[in-house]
């Protein structure tokens, strides 16, 4: 199922610390910093969770060239991102907490944009979806003609559910399903009771339904005249309480569910109420800190060939953009021992991401001989990507894997502890862009030439 998520995205960036002290110039709390993570936010947050859902997803909005829409970018990696140009700053929210306890939110670049050009790709992305998920931020996307008129035209083939702002724009009426909070709900309609509000919102967008989001008490869902049977009212459906002191993206957790239970065939109930669990389990999991990260797929054209080392540079790409830690390891790896599993490990605990540089075949007969390697390149790299310490593994052609660190630029460099780090080419090469080389523990007695000695008097 193909799922179009269309809307304005922004960058998420969240500052987590530690505030022991007030500062001796004013009454406010002195923040130690521990992270700085980002991620996809608006439209994008809602792209991200249907692709780690395991969808096939794209994101139909626009993007700025600056600096912040390059970490955006890098946080979407396992979306299709179909753009169009915005023609302002990338708009970027900081949240600001201490032993998760929220300070502060700091807004910057989220000045009204100019209005919204859409591409043809981003009109037949539109067009072709099985199902579209419209997650209006008031920024503009949904106020361009050419995409209301698209949106317009999957009626009565695609599902459509719109998540509305209080700044954004009517849902279109080929909408099946919108879902407004209780408090949008109320200031488009000056009604706080759900159902009148409701109501009175159904008659104005000529939408399918309209399920008002209730918070702890679940949801409201109330169709149509024309898909309601006679004299059926609105409907409560209930959720199970939650303790959650951030629910940042419980809205649009609610919203992909819909969409893909009802592209799936639920009745709009069945989808509400199924949209209503995953919110809950969204905020008890943690909320956004519990999302799953899409695997990055290669981009389409050129680059899409290039296999391994892309994936292992969008990998690195996508851990940047969230604040974490790059860490590579490499070697040849033949005869994969306990020493190896342990090293691997070790490696593995010093960052957010492992990637492994591996030797080829061509290059292990270079510096080991003719006999070797015992196992083959292809049979190397299946054993390394099936640990679970291992997030990507690339293989380099050269006696050494300089060029390819250039390439990936790790913030650390692993090797064994029979290595000494001011002895190895890699820390000058590290220390160009800020990396630092390890060595971590020898293990004693753990060697492939002694394996492969062993196995030999053995034959």
């Amino acid at each position: 199922m193909r799922i179009t998520v269309v809307g304005d995205t922004l960058l998420d960036e969240d500052l987590d610390g530690s505030a022991t002290r007030l500062a001796p110039d004013a009454p406010v709390p002195v923040v130690q910093l521990d992270t700085r993570t980002h991620r996809a936010g608006g439209a994008g947050l809602v792209a991200t969770l249907l692709a780690g859902d395991g969808h096939d997803v794209e994101l139909v909005t626009v993007l700025s060239d600056d600096a912040a829409a390059r970490t955006l970018r890098a946080s979407l990696a396992g979306v299709r991102v179909v753009a169009g140009s915005s023609n302002a700053p990338t708009p970027v929210k900081t949240r600001v907490h201490a032993a998760g306890h929220a300070l502060a939110r700091i807004d910057d670049g989220c000045a009204p944009p100019p209005p919204v050009a859409a591409t043809p790709e981003m009109l037949s992305a539109i067009v072709a979806a099985d199902a579209v998920l419209v997650a209006d931020y008031g920024r503009g996307v949904t106020r361009c003609p050419e995409i209301r008129a698209a949106l317009d035209s999957v009626a009565g083939r695609a599902a459509l559910v719109w998540d509305p702002h209080p700044r954004g724009e009517r849902p279109v009426a080929a909408a099946t399903l919108v879902t407004p909070n209780l408090a949008e709900a109320s200031g488009l309609t000056g009604q706080t009771d759900p159902a009148v509000a409701a109501a009175l919102l159904l008659g104005r967008w000529g939408c399918d339904a309209v399920a008002v989001t209730l918070g702890e008490r679940g949801a409201l869902l109330a169709r149509s005249a024309d898909g309601a049977a006679e004299g059926e009212q609105p409907v409560a459906l209930p959720a199970e309480p939650v303790q959650a002191a951030d629910t940042c993206g419980a809205g649009d957790r609610f919203a992909a569910t819909a969409v893909t239970r009802i592209a799936a065939g639920d009745g709009l109930e069945e989808a509400v109420r199924a949209a209503i669990d995953a919110a809950g389990a969204f905020l008890r999991a943690g909320g956004v800190a519990s999302i799953v990260r899409p695997k990055p797929h290669p981009s389409p054209g050129p680059d899409a060939s290039a296999g391994p080392d892309t994936a292992a540079e969008e990998l690195i790409a996508s851990v940047r953009a969230r604040g974490g830690t790059v860490v590579a390891t490499g070697g040849c790896f033949d005869l994969l021992h306990a020493g190896h599993v342990r090293t691997l490990e070790t490696a593995r605990g010093l960052g957010d991401c492992l990637i492994v540089c591996l030797n080829s075949d061509d290059s292990v007969r270079r510096l080991k001989g003719e006999q070797r390697p015992i196992i083959g390149e292809a049979d190397r790299v299946e054993l390394l990507s099936a640990l679970r310490m291992v997030d990507a593994v690339v293989v380099f052609e050269e006696d050494s894997p300089e060029t390819l660190l250039a390439r990936l630029r790790p913030d650390v460099w692993v090797k064994g502890g029979d290595y000494s780090v001011d002895a190895l080419p890699e820390t000058k090469l590290l220390a160009e862009w800020g990396g630092r080389t390890v060595t971590v523990p020898f293990h004693l007695g753990h060697s492939t030439t002694s394996l492969a000695a062993a196995l030999a008097a053995v034959g």
